[in-house]
């Protein structure tokens, strides 16, 4: 199947690694133009080194999500480079873990800007160039919180729904002019991430990392956890216009963890 990404410009923010990275990667295969940012000037020259898109076709930025004039900046370079922007991957890094009474207001804050202010910058920032080509793909990440509260991860399970919401307010808003929005909606992919987390409850549960893993791999009816590039190319395909009648989507790769009916 083309999916009819072959010269669309597109960014992806968080991509020096995990999640963002696969995505990244995805459409790069794919034949996109590729715009990537990470906090890191190390670390997104690095990814920007392993993608398999040739130099002329990936720009890497320092960027913090966190920081509106940074995401401004990014996106005016990524149309002075390529010429517009056509599609946008939406992640930022997850909040620490902890429970809802365990933070106080700077925590709170400091997770809207990383979860839900970043991505509404984001948007705002590309959409303009979408509208002047005529239309555009916004894809935005959140978590399996969204339809199941997650314990000990209060900020991201709250924080994330409220992106989930814009993300669904946002497709109703830009369809008339041809911008789809969705959100995919990842279980336990094998990232650095998880693998923290996964650190996190075997020392609250008083078990080794292995027993705590193994307990994860049990709730998941396809028996493993998932492997970034299989999250990476169902967000390409998305994004592309193989997913053209696709807006205000709710897509799971999550190996049926989800227990929800929708």
């Amino acid at each position: 199947m083309d999916l009819g990404l072959k010269g669309k410009i597109a960014m992806v923010s968080g991509a020096s690694r995990g999640l963002g990275f696969a995505v990244a990667e995805a459409l790069a295969r794919e034949g996109a133009a590729v715009s990537i940012s990470s906090s890191n000037q190390t670390s997104i020259d690095d990814a920007a080194k392993r993608l398999p898109a040739g130099g002329a076709q990936v720009m890497g930025a320092v960027v913090d999500v966190r920081n509106a004039a940074q995401i401004a900046s990014w996106a005016q370079q990524t149309i002075d480079r390529f010429g517009g922007v056509d599609l946008l991957f939406a992640n930022a890094g997850g909040p620490p873990a902890g429970s809802t009474l365990s933070f106080d207001d700077a925590a709170w804050q400091n997770s809207i800007d990383l979860l839900l202010f970043s991505t509404i910058r984001m948007i705002r920032a590309v959409v303009p160039s979408m509208q002047k080509r005529g239309g555009g793909s916004i894809l935005v990440t959140t978590s399996s919180s969204v339809k199941e509260p997650i314990p000990n991860l209060a900020l991201s399970t709250v924080i994330r729904a409220g992106v989930s919401a814009l993300a669904k307010t946002l497709s109703l808003e830009l369809a008339t002019d041809k911008i789809r929005v969705n959100q995919i909606v990842p279980g336990r992919i094998d990232t650095d991430r998880v693998r923290h987390l996964d650190e996190i409850n075997a020392k609250k549960q008083g078990i080794t990392l292995e027993q705590s893993k193994a307990r994860s791999i049990a709730a998941i009816p396809m028996g493993r956890y998932g492997e970034p590039p299989e999250y990476g190319r169902v967000a390409a395909f998305l994004l592309s216009d193989a997913a053209g009648y696709m807006t205000g989507a709710t897509v799971q790769v999550d190996g049926g963890a989800i227990k929800s009916v929708l």
